[in-house]
């Protein structure tokens, strides 16, 4: 049997975040309410290997995300209007900012598509910046159109904080080709944690109730 003919990459960047976002869904993807992420992670921290869970659920621009191990839990909530992490000193930009959940408003006023910064490695990507100035680049696969990686950064109190996707699988839901399985690194100043996420629970566009989102005072 031949091989599969490699997708045709543009080199103009609004192009290929375009042919991007159809290959993860087009317009099914843009419309989509809500998306839901649960099953294992596995964290390696300060050189130990700890096995966890975790959890996304995103529904508009309301989401968390939680990390449940043994010794260690993480839970970042954004209710729509205030944001509340579990850790002090440690939070994330907006889920809805970063990586894969970026890729719907590619297209969407204000957010802007530029050329990779490091034109010399010859990676095939762009850059997507959200209004307030987090940015993700992303790194597509040349055979099949779709993400291969991402890497995003953003400020915390003067301290630059680094997180890089390596996507190894996906799973199509309803017409969305969504991450499945990957490994995430978080470079967190004079700290870097690993961890390798496998989705179980793959959902879109499930009715989400908004206490799914509340803040506990």
């Amino acid at each position: 049997v031949a091989d599969k003919p490699a997708v045709v990459i543009s080199s103009d960047p609004t192009e290929l975040a375009k042919a991007t976002l159809v290959a993860h869904g087009g317009d099914k993807l843009k419309k989509m309410r809500s998306l839901v992420l649960k099953g294992a992670a596995d964290l390696t921290f300060n050189g130990q290997a700890v096995p966890g869970a975790f959890s996304t659920v995103v529904s508009g621009e309301k989401y968390y995300f939680e990390i449940v191990t043994a010794i260690q839990q993480l839970k970042q909530t954004f209710d729509g209007v205030q944001t509340h992490s579990s850790l002090p000193g440690i939070s994330l930009p907006p889920v809805t900012s970063l990586g894969f959940p970026l890729l719907p408003k590619v297209g969407d006023t204000g957010y802007a598509i530029t050329a990779l910064p490091d034109v010399s490695k010859k990676r095939k990507g762009f850059r997507m910046t959200t209004p307030e100035g987090f940015y993700t680049d992303f790194i597509i696969n040349e055979k099949t159109g779709q993400i291969k990686s991402y890497e995003s950064k953003w400020m915390v109190e003067s301290r630059e904080i680094t997180t890089s996707v390596e996507i190894d699988e996906f799973q199509t839901v309803e017409g969305l080709v969504v991450p499945k399985k990957y490994a995430q690194r978080f470079d967190l100043g004079p700290i870097t944690a690993y961890a390798n996420f496998n989705a179980k629970t793959v959902m879109v566009n499930s009715p989400i109730e908004d206490a799914a989102f509340a803040i506990g005072k």
